[in-house]
């Protein structure tokens, strides 16, 4: 995105590139459908940020949902919304859209050089590069920072950076998984019979937030939906108390209420299991997880049953690997940077996307943010070469 900026404007550009080939970690999202923004207010859409700053809801609320949207059409690739509001191309693949993004900053004279990792600041302030020719050194005229957080280290971003920048005096927060999985210290037959099974028709809480998304049995825990939508709340938890409380609704559809009337009215002879079948529907993994989380005593008794049913607690134990996580917190800190996004410590040099401490969830406010930030740090470039210019 600073390359499209600058090279719009007739600025000459060279983007050095980690990785054998562009983009993997943009073609990695659009795996199962590229879901690059959300429909919304622009309230609404900021307000699904964690830990943001005044600077970054200005550059995301200057390219939202409305502006990715022209942005792909100006690249021949029309929008396509989905059912829960979420924006995809209408191909729905990653792949032709980056490939029409390179091919247009390709004919505006970028050029893109592979397998050149960063590897700091050599004397005098020029960039470092391990390249396949060997050790390359540039000093360009301004430089934007692309290098994403501290997951998916085979895609590229190993947040090897954040030392480097640490060592040049830049504040650079630690980084946390986000939209994560979380570990849980299930029993032997819970783990053994319903890891890989998805949890369907429930209600998730978490210190107030709520979310009516499925989630999945892990060997070790549970992941995916609700569980990433809650996952800066349960993670943030974790790190101050060592553990987190997930809070189940298996019936969301029902008041505690009718769920207790349903048991007390069903045969007593019945067994419990038979009871909570016929009386309820409830069986599979949300029986196992009713069995696996609440006192088995109490569930023989409809009330306390219902309230077990209705507020079912499951215990947290920590997070997945931080390379696991979808994204991560953390990264250059906003006190760094400047309103333009460029490092105090190193005028000329600006940061972009997951490598600045934001937080986001999935559902297309990450890609959005980080394609706002890199069109924030490419107009920031224009504006420093301009007040260079002029002095």
């Amino acid at each position: 995105m600073a390359a499209d900026v600058l090279s719009e404007a007739g600025v000459g550009v060279d983007v050095y590139e980690a990785m054998p080939s562009a983009g993997r970690k943009f073609l990695m999202a659009g795996k199962s459908g590229l879901n690059i923004s959300h429909i919304g207010s622009t309230h609404d859409f900021l307000m699904r940020y964690h830990d943001h700053s005044g600077p970054f809801h200005d550059h995301v609320g200057a390219f939202g949902p409305d502006e990715v949207t022209a942005w792909m059409e100006g690249l021949g690739m029309p929008a396509h919304v989905g059912p829960t509001g979420r924006i995809f191309p209408e191909s729905m693949k990653a792949s032709p859209l980056l490939r029409a993004w390179l091919r247009r900053l390709a004919d505006r004279g970028v050029r893109l050089h592979l397998k050149h990792r960063w590897t700091g600041w050599a004397p005098g302030g020029a960039l470092a590069f391990d390249a396949p020719e060997g050790d390359v050194t540039v000093t360009p005229a301004a430089t934007v920072f692309a290098l994403g957080g501290g997951s998916w280290r085979r895609l590229g971003s190993d947040g090897a950076w954040a030392n480097m920048f640490r060592q040049a005096g830049i504040a650079v927060d630690p980084f946390r998984p986000s939209n994560c999985g979380f570990t849980v210290d299930w029993s032997a037959r819970m783990r053994d019979q319903f890891a890989g099974a998805p949890v369907k028709g429930v209600g998730l809480s978490a210190d107030g937030q709520a979310t009516r998304e499925e989630f999945a049995i892990t060997a070790r825990g549970v992941e995916s939906g609700s569980v990433y939508t809650l996952s800066a709340k349960l993670r943030d938890e974790i790190d101050a108390a060592g553990s987190a409380t997930l809070w189940l609704d298996l019936l969301p559809d029902l008041d505690a209420a009718e769920v207790a009337r349903r048991l007390e009215a069903a045969p007593s002879k019945q067994s419990l299991s038979n009871r909570l079948r016929k009386a309820l529907k409830l069986t599979g993994v949300k029986a196992a997880l009713l069995y696996e989380c609440a006192d088995r005593a109490a569930l023989n008794d409809p009330a306390q049953a219902a309230q077990a049913i209705k507020a079912l607690p499951l215990k947290l134990t920590g997070t997945v690997p931080l390379d696991e996580a979808i994204s991560t917190a953390g990264g250059v800190a906003w006190a760094a940077l400047d309103d333009q996004l460029m490092l105090k410590e190193k005028p000329g040099h600006f940061c972009a996307g997951e490598m600045v401490a934001w937080d986001a969830p999935t559902g297309g406010y990450l890609i959005t943010a980080c394609m706002a930030t890199g069109r924030a740090a490419g107009r920031g470039v224009l504006d420093w070469l301009a007040r260079r210019a002029a002095e």
